[in-house]
């Protein structure tokens, strides 16, 4: 059929053309007459798939993105790359909303480098078609990757342009700005009193407070099976129906976990750096630890806002509170995460120091015992492995193991990534903060 055939007596050669190569979009009407001429629905026209396959596609990304938050990681990257297959470049806007997905399946994984290089073909993408993907969302999470893999001033200039775009939309509530506000306190944008990073996190703290979070795993899994059996009943529209559903009901939780990883680190950066706001720092943190004990899954991050509190205790010099949360911490993980268990019991050993008892090098020995494990498994730089090396430096040089606190100064710069030339070199302690 040429173009004059398509146009027939109601169009234009020149607009059907334009029309073709995308310089022109049809009205809805137009849409239907081209569609009756060729022979298609105005669905298949306009988006290259047929009604029915689009909801089948609508209800795929639903179904992976359930996975993704509240089942297997690994398996929602299958999924959303199905759907990538499926919608082909023929329907740009699922295929670029499945990708997006498969981006942050990549990421929760573990597998960042495979995440950053698609994050960072789906931002080039959004440069071109904004109408497909929106460029903020892309932002953040590539900071958070970056940092992730160590290239810390990358994730710090995409952290500044992301924090720019929030500044343009004033936009301090909802998903995107909780998860730009925990990308600055990560990468550590937010470090310095008086920054825009810092007053834009304590902006967000305040205006969408430590929401109290409720358990409802049970009922979003029980909304995802009826969905997945409303599809296998060939009912598209309630399947679709009932995952809108389980996403929404799992939104609060999401919510509420991410502002307080957000208290969490804000609490934590007003105790190193010492004089800070205690009074407030201590709300934070037992607002961030009720969040996480609500999570049998979030039993790491519930153990480290013990810490965290246990160390705002020590700061305001309530000993046995702080003794209390560090053996909290150990109860809660159970054996797992040893660089919080190790900080646990440097936060025991420094009760035992004030209250001079002879335990102490019993408890740093055994912080040393639970760091050497995490030493043995990692291969690259770790920098909160570091900062607990220092830190128990510090103490066995406050009960006077000199050769102890050298052998943990060289292990905390090991733990950062120096590795040469450091055996029989003394390290001063300033050198590893």
């Amino acid at each position: 059929m040429s173009q004059a055939q398509l146009a027939g007596p109601d169009l234009s050669d020149s607009y059907v053309s334009l029309i073709e190569s995308g310089k022109r979009t049809p009205t809805p009407v137009v849409a239907r007459l081209l569609a009756e001429r060729l022979g298609c629905t105005t669905e298949f026209l306009l988006h290259g798939i047929e009604p029915r396959q689009r909801i089948d596609t609508e209800l795929g990304l639903r179904h992976a993105e359930l996975e993704l938050l509240h089942g297997d990681p690994s398996a929602a990257a299958d999924r959303f790359g199905e759907i990538v297959k499926v919608a082909g470049e023929e329907n740009a806007m699922l295929a670029a909303q499945a990708r997006f997905g498969r981006a942050r399946a990549l990421e929760a994984q573990g597998r960042i480098g495979p995440a950053v290089e698609a994050f960072e073909r789906l931002r080039r993408e959004a440069v071109a078609h904004p109408e497909r993907l929106a460029d903020l969302p892309l932002a953040v999470a590539l900071s958070r990757c970056y940092q992730r893999a160590g290239d810390t001033r990358r994730a710090h200039d995409l952290a500044a342009y992301a924090l720019t775009q929030t500044d343009r939309l004033a936009l301090t509530q909802g998903e995107i700005a909780i998860d730009l506000a925990v990308t600055l306190m990560q990468t550590g944008a937010a470090r310095e009193p008086g920054s825009p990073s810092t007053a834009y996190v304590r902006t967000v703290l305040a205006v969408n407070g430590i929401p109290t979070a409720i358990n409802r795993t049970a009922e979003i899994h029980a909304l995802w099976q009826a969905s997945v059996l409303a599809a296998d009943g060939e009912d598209s529209a309630l399947a679709i129906h009932l995952a809108d559903d389980a996403i929404a009901t799992g939104r609060p939780a999401r919510v509420a976990c991410r502002l307080a990883l957000v208290a969490m680190d804000w609490a934590r950066l007003a105790v190193a750096q010492g004089g800070g706001p205690l009074d407030e720092a201590r709300e934070l943190a037992t607002a961030a630890s009720g969040v996480f004990a609500a999570f049998p899954e979030r039993a790491l991050e519930h153990a480290r806002s013990l810490v965290v509190l246990a160390h705002v205790q020590l700061g305001v010099g309530d000993l046995e509170n702080a003794a209390g949360q560090a053996e909290a911490a150990l109860t809660v993980l159970n054996g797992q995460g040893p660089i919080i268990a190790a900080t646990a019991q440097l936060v025991l050993a420094r009760v035992a120091l004030a209250r001079a008892r002879g335990d102490v090098l019993e408890m740093l020995n055994t912080a040393e015992e639970l760091l050497a494990a995490v030493r043995s498994e990692s291969s690259g730089p770790d920098r909160e492995a570091a900062q607990v090396w220092r830190e128990l430096g510090d103490l066995y040089g406050g009960v006077g193991a000199g050769e102890e606190q050298a052998d943990a100064y060289r292990r905390a710069l090991e733990a950062a990534g120096v590795r040469d030339a450091m055996v029989g070199v003394t390290v001063d302690s300033a050198l590893v903060r």
